[in-house]
């Protein structure tokens, strides 16, 4: 294809709504939106929501912080001296716990605090606490990840994906046709992550081409992944809730 033939295809961010209206239930996440809804009559005051990126933590986490009046802040830039305001509100959420390294003596603090003040603390991860507790110094701390309640967010099922998919279409303008989608849904990665970077590419390279976003083009940018990548699909999570009943 000539460069003629190509425009310039910027990279805009798209921004994704986070209310709860824009967020789509599923088997997947059904106990994590169970957990969110259910606050402040929560059986524990500190909860970790575990899955991997694109599984809805931060979805879920911003309708929390809504509900609570919680602040949101990433899990490395926790500070001790900050702690006691961070609750003022009666609520907090840690985004990416481990992710940057864990600050010991300002999450032990934290920890202390939700107890005594009844606050609620929502923290999200990719990964289990109790495998984060392996690493620490602070054996405190590391006793409280091992116990700390955890909501697993499993991968879509095909109705979830399919309704992701028709979510970050619209994000970006664009209204699929069923063609489209049957063809495209059962040859993604399986998670929503690697659904919305299929998703990205595609109306990047529709644009590029200056070509309306279709099956045809979708089997050509599909054909030339898979040429590129000998990658296998990751295996098949689940979905696990530890130590908490929702009600």
């Amino acid at each position: 294809m000539s460069m003629a033939s190509r425009q310039l295809a910027l990279d805009l961010p798209h921004a994704d709504s986070r209310s709860r209206d824009d967020f789509l239930p599923g088997l997947a996440n059904e106990a994590a939106l169970a957990l969110i809804e259910s606050w402040p009559d929560w059986p524990s005051r500190a909860v970790a929501l575990v899955g991997p990126a694109g599984s809805g933590k931060s979805h879920l986490a911003a309708i929390f912080a809504e509900a609570s009046g919680a602040k949101v802040i990433p899990a490395a830039a926790l500070d001790i001296a900050a702690v006691p305001g961070l609750l003022a509100s009666g609520a907090l959420v840690l985004e990416d716990l481990g992710e940057g390294g864990v600050p010991e003596a300002a999450l032990f603090h934290l920890l202390n605090l939700v107890g005594e003040q009844k606050a609620g603390l929502l923290i999200t991860s990719a990964r289990l606490p109790s495998t984060l507790s392996e690493t620490l110094a602070t054996a405190d701390l590391a006793s409280r990840l091992r116990v700390l309640p955890v909501v697993r967010l499993g991968p879509p099922d095909e109705e979830l994906l399919a309704a992701v998919a028709v979510k970050l279409f619209a994000d970006r303008q664009i209204l699929p046709d069923e063609a489209l989608l049957a063809y495209l849904l059962p040859r993604v990665e399986r998670s929503i992550a690697g659904l919305r970077d299929v998703v990205a590419e595609l109306d990047r390279e529709a644009l590029a081409r200056k070509r309306p976003l279709t099956r045809a083009l979708a089997a050509e940018l599909l054909r030339g992944r898979a040429e590129a990548s000998d990658e296998a699909e990751p295996a098949a999570g689940e979905i696990v809730l530890n130590d908490l009943t929702i009600g």
